[in-house]
């Protein structure tokens, strides 16, 4: 299949092929063609693909120019250059293979590489290069993938997707159906599948799901649901909704007629979450509440492909009550669990994506309460088991860290991805300065540690944290609420509201950032 390479996609691949050996992780959101990238490195010998679901064994057969073998079911590979496997099936038959059978193993939708399963492949085969793909690169599930993977060597996420045009926009939605899942059990790091059904699969609630659609959806419509009775339940109060799962024989046909228009919405439980390619998507609807990140990722990403009828994908989340926990809605799509004080979801409802990230760092780096804040410094700390020197940082929504040391000068360290590197930067009015490499989490905070006892000891009284902890509550003098006034003014900030009760601490974070 001859595809002209995106200059993205090309730049992923120039970089695998660089690589003599070793175990690495490819981070691209999804419907940046990852099958694409992945088809066209260079092989000096044979390669493996591992995939979880039949869809994704057979999908990458027509990227290929070559013999293509498949390991599945009632499928045997017989030497070909190329052998796309499930999982499920390949473990089974390793004594087929020389542990030098191949020189290359890919790993499709990584984030499944710890499960025993794919450790047993791991351990069995001694591939030259081991290359994952990911859309999902953040931790939120408590993926540890450094167990697996070195490093992540090439990153392009779900913000620099829509914002270069290769992907759909979003506008967000939430739709209280009256969900009450406040006593559904966590389960590993979703929900208690059986208690999370016997929620949400209610008449009440379905008709309320059934409504959302005919009010809000536009278009070409997804929804995802807790199981496949739940789907049915819901698919009987859509005129012309039309139910997948694994027990359906024509999932290809019905693709097709969707894509076509000739079946306005389908209903699936888990089947539509990765690996199946359907542009034409308008409506995503959210009808499995969720805790898992990833899941959460991949059933939004359904709809992020580009297709000249439609211009943003309209998402919709069905929420309600839910006590203590915390289920992902769209911030969770960068990383951002939490809305940050001074935010509630009707000021994110039917906004774009891109602008509520962009709202919701403006709004947690106004004036952050430095007592709460180092409460969060210390949570990290005990969560991780790091050591953050002292250094005064502010902790934002997405897990990131910064410190401001005047001058218009900001540290920040990027949360650690799914591997448990991070890497960190200084901006210096809006130009990078200098730049800490990626590396685990631990050694990035050394080495900012480091650089500001050598080269900012005049700034100490910003960014060490004993030091705040001794001025930081006390009032703001005049001069700095005076000098704050005239930056805001200068900077047209009118978002910006001060008061004379803000504290020395909150003035000169302020200032720090807009002088």
């Amino acid at each position: 299949m001859d595809i002209e390479l995106r200059d993205y996609q090309q730049e992923c691949v120039n970089i695998i092929n660089s690589l003599d050996s070793g175990s690495y992780l490819v981070a691209v959101a999804t419907g940046l063609g990852k099958t694409v990238i992945f088809s066209h490195i260079k092989r000096r010998g044979r390669m493996l693909i591992l995939s979880h679901r039949e869809e994704l064994v057979w999908q990458p057969r027509k990227y290929f120019d070559c013999t293509y073998g498949v390991e599945q079911a009632e499928h045997r590979s017989n030497g070909e250059e190329v052998v796309s496997a499930s999982v499920q099936s390949l473990v089974r038959r390793l004594d087929s293979f020389a542990p030098d059978e191949f020189d290359i193993i890919i790993t499709d939708e990584a984030h499944h590489a710890v499960a025993d399963t794919y450790r047993a492949i791991y351990d069995h085969f001694k591939p030259r290069l081991h290359i994952g793909f990911t859309a999902t690169p953040n931790r939120a599930d408590n993926v540890k993938l450094g167990e697996i993977y070195s490093k992540i060597i090439y990153e392009r996420n779900l913000k620099w997707g829509i914002k270069h045009g290769y992907l759909s926009d979003i506008k967000c939605m939430q739709v209280d159906v009256g969900y009450d899942i406040s006593d559904v059990s966590k389960q590993g790091d979703d929900l208690n599948l059986t208690q999370l059904s016997n929620a949400v699969d209610n008449p009440l609630q379905n008709q309320a799901v059934a409504a959302a659609y005919r009010e809000y959806a536009v278009g070409q419509t997804l929804i995802f649901t807790a199981t496949v009775q739940h789907a049915h339940h819901i698919a009987e109060l859509i005129d012309g909704a039309v139910v997948v799962s694994a027990d359906t024989p024509d999932r290809a046909e019905i693709i097709e007629r969707f894509t076509k228009r000739e079946i306005p919405c389908l209903v699936n439980c888990m089947i539509f979450t990765e690996g199946t390619d359907m542009p034409l998507i308008e409506t995503v609807i959210i009808a499995r509440p969720t805790r898992n990140a990833s899941l959460y990722t991949q059933m939004v990403g359904r709809g992020l492909r580009l297709h000249p009828d439609k211009t943003d994908l309209q998402l919709i989340d069905c929420v309600g009550i839910t006590g203590k926990l915390n289920i992902c809605t769209a911030p969770d799509l960068f990383g951002i669990g939490k809305l940050p004080k001074g935010m509630t979801q009707a000021d994110i409802q039917g906004k774009r994506i891109t602008e509520i990230e962009d709202m919701i760092e403006e709004v947690a780096n106004r004036q952050p309460d430095w007592k709460i804040n180092v409460q969060l410094v210390e949570l990290f700390e005990q969560n991780g088991k790091y050591d953050t020197h002292n250094v005064n940082y502010i902790i934002m929504p997405d897990g990131s860290m910064l410190c401001s040391i005047g001058d218009k000068r900001v540290i920040k360290v990027r949360a650690e991805d799914i591997t448990g590197n991070s890497y960190a930067y200084m901006v210096h009015d809006n130009t990078i300065v200098w730049t800490v490499q990626p590396a685990p989490m631990q050694e990035v905070l050394d080495s900012v540690y480091n650089r500001l006892v050598c080269d900012y000891q005049r700034a100490k009284n910003l960014w060490d944290l004993e030091l705040v902890k001794r001025w930081g509550s006390l009032p703001a003098t005049l001069s700095q609420l005076s000098y704050l006034k005239k930056l805001i003014r200068r900077n047209h900030r009118n978002d910006i509201r001060v008061d004379d009760n803000i504290s020395k601490y909150e003035a000169s974070v302020l200032i720090g950032q807009l002088a």
